[in-house]
């Protein structure tokens, strides 16, 4: 209504509702207008008709008579169509906040809903629809309103942003639960993106209430300004393909928000009586992308779970953040690992326990600015229970999926040997806390956090330990509270490490989990002696050591031309590689991947 109104010339500073008191017979016609075109239910002219609203028009004291007029109207169009179409009482949202966002109690919020249903009901409609809210509490006062005033059914209708979350943050699973609970006879989607995205989120829904009724009416596409006007870039047709998916997903009731005109209608209307011919005009299906395929940010599960699910040999690199402000490095070196086919960026947090940046901030800066999906490293010492948790909720509200616990370092070898070390959690138990916790949306406590997180956790695992009974104790711990991945140290024996995962296969019935293994590509003899002294767990053998002295200043090829080869070695039982370029040479690691990739 909204959009035909405009391009009949009213302005949008303009009380729309204002129109069925002083033109309705524009009103009528555009009614007319959508009968003509197949529509079976027509929705009233009174979306801003309640008090909040009508106050900005100084119209606070007409809500009766424009609510009852807007009914009136509808019932006058289709009298004069002379078909069978319902007619639905249009309620919009109040257009304030309520507490705890805003100043508005649930009472008044009610109250006001309760002045502004009485006013339609007098009109006599068919059904009442409450659409584009965006606070399930506020939605919650609508419909309890609605239900008070009549037994009229109630369509109740939620809009989502473009990560599929409410305004407030809530997704379609659990909206669709508090519309349910609240006593809406259909669960309704409307505004929002075009139906693509209005497709997913009822697929969503149906998820958790697969027997409840459902309506879905999408926006013609995100709006844009052109020369003054708002205009909608989803066309007629493309409703039309959409209309038999929405059908087949379970929607009972299916039409069109913001920019959706008679014509628009007209063609969804031919494909639910056609529907041969619409699956012809998309081949016989729609494509309906998955969250994890949005944009970083969205609702998204792990891109890594994903690729270890299809089975794909997957690269990792270790990334530092910066000791200082200047990113530029950084994402000029993730974007050339990313061009040479890295599926995942590992950001390390504070390695060698020496002051940089915080890595969700780098994670969210490499999944933004260069598109490649990341792990965060996340040690539990030097956090308490708190921070432990804050952080997570920050990591997960930036987008990041994948997180990789571990230890750290202790800080008494960095820049702040006097710097606190505690921690509340070991590893084992951080992996517990995310996966029984907050993947199931809930804190420590047992308090809920809003909604699950969906976090994809690696865990540590030493391939060639010196005590292996007590790595095997460790490794089965980490798999009871639920890690999904596991990186490795530095691997140069790959005979030792299949030997040490075929004797925990042999006595404990399996290892189910992907396992990416450690490759440190050697930089030269001075480099190679110093791991194999210095660095625990890694041990470095005889003829490899003595390859990369032979090559003398060519040892980062040879360095380079050993990884590969130790990398062909693991591959037969390694689901992929975890690259550690030393020395932030990262063009030496993308070599590698290239190498990799043409095998």
């Amino acid at each position: 209504m909204g959009t035909v109104l405009h391009e009949r010339g009213v302005d949008f500073a303009r009380c729309f509702d204002e129109l069925n008191l002083l033109q309705p017979d524009l009103v009528i016609e555009i009614h007319k207008a959508y009968i003509e075109a197949g529509a079976q239910v027509i929705m009233t002219n009174t979306f801003g008709g309640n008090s909040y609203r009508l106050t900005q028009h100084g119209l606070q004291d007409q809500v009766a008579e424009i609510n009852r007029k807007g009914v009136e109207l509808a019932r006058e169009a289709v009298k004069q169509s002379g078909k069978d179409v319902l007619v639905a009482a249009d309620v919009g949202p109040l257009g304030v906040r309520l507490a705890p966002f805003g100043r508005v109690q649930p009472e008044q919020a009610r109250a006001a809903y309760e002045e502004q249903i009485r006013g339609l009901v007098v009109g006599k409609p068919d059904l009442i629809i409450i659409e584009t809210m965006t606070d399930v509490f506020e939605i919650r006062e609508a419909i309890q309103a609605a239900k008070a005033i009549s037994d009229l059914p109630v369509v109740a209708s939620m809009t989502f942003t473009r990560d599929d979350r409410t305004l407030l943050g809530d997704v379609p699973m659990k909206v669709a639960k508090k519309i349910h609970e609240a006593g809406a006879d259909v669960i309704g989607i409307n505004c929002s993106g075009g139906p693509a995205q209005l497709l997913r989120i009822l697929k969503q829904m149906r998820q958790v209430l697969p027997d409840a009724m459902y309506s879905v009416m999408p926006n013609a596409g995100w709006p844009e300004q052109a020369a003054g006007r708002i205009m909608y870039p989803a066309g007629p047709e493309y409703f039309g393909q959409y209309a038999d998916s929405f059908r087949q997903a379970g929607a009972v009731l299916i039409g069109g928000c913001c920019g959706t005109t008679p014509e628009h209608i007209s063609a969804m209307r031919k494909a639910l009586d056609n529907p041969s011919v619409a699956d012809e005009s998309t081949n016989g299906h729609i494509r309906v992308v998955d969250q994890s395929e949005q944009v970083f940010g969205a609702d998204k599960g792990s891109r890594l779970a994903e690729k270890f699910e299809a089975g794909k040999f997957v690269t990792a690199v270790e990334m530092d953040p910066p000791r200082g402000l200047s990113t530029h490095k950084l994402l000029a070196g993730a974007d050339l690992l990313g061009d040479a086919g890295a599926d995942v960026i590992n950001v390390a947090d504070s390695p060698m326990a020496r002051m940089r940046m915080s890595p969700w901030a780098v994670c969210d800066l490499i999944q933004r600015e260069v598109g490649v999906d990341t792990t965060l490293h996340f040690p539990t010492r030097g956090r308490n229970l708190l921070r432990v948790q804050g952080d997570l909720l920050a990591a997960h509200a930036l987008g990041v999926r994948n997180v990789f616990v571990v230890m750290g370092d202790p800080t008494a070898i960095g820049d702040y040997p006097e710097a606190m070390d505690n921690y509340d959690l070991a590893p084992t138990g951080l992996i517990k806390l995310v996966k029984q916790g907050f993947n199931a949306g809930v804190d420590h406590s047992g308090s809920e956090i809003g909604q699950p997180t969906s976090f994809h956790v690696g865990a540590a695992l030493n391939l060639a330990p010196q005590d292996e009974g007590r790595e095997t104790q460790l490794l089965k711990r980490k798999l009871v509270n639920g890690a999904d991945f596991f990186l490795t140290q530095p691997v140069y024996e790959p005979k030792t490490a299949r030997a040490f995962l075929e004797n925990y296969i042999k006595g404990n019935g399996g290892l189910d989990k992907p396992i990416l293994v450690g490759i440190l590509p050697l930089f030269g003899a001075r480099h190679a002696n110093f791991l194999h002294n210095e660095v625990p767990g890694i041990s470095i053998p005889d003829d490899i050591r003595a390859r990369i002295e032979r090559a003398g200043d060519k040892a980062a090829a040879e360095g380079i031309k050993i990884a590969v080869e130790l990398i062909e070695e693991i591959r037969p039982w390694a689901h992929g590689i975890y690259l550690m370029p030393a020395f932030g040479r990262y063009d030496l690691a993308a070599e590698i991947i290239e190498a990799v990739k043409k095998k």
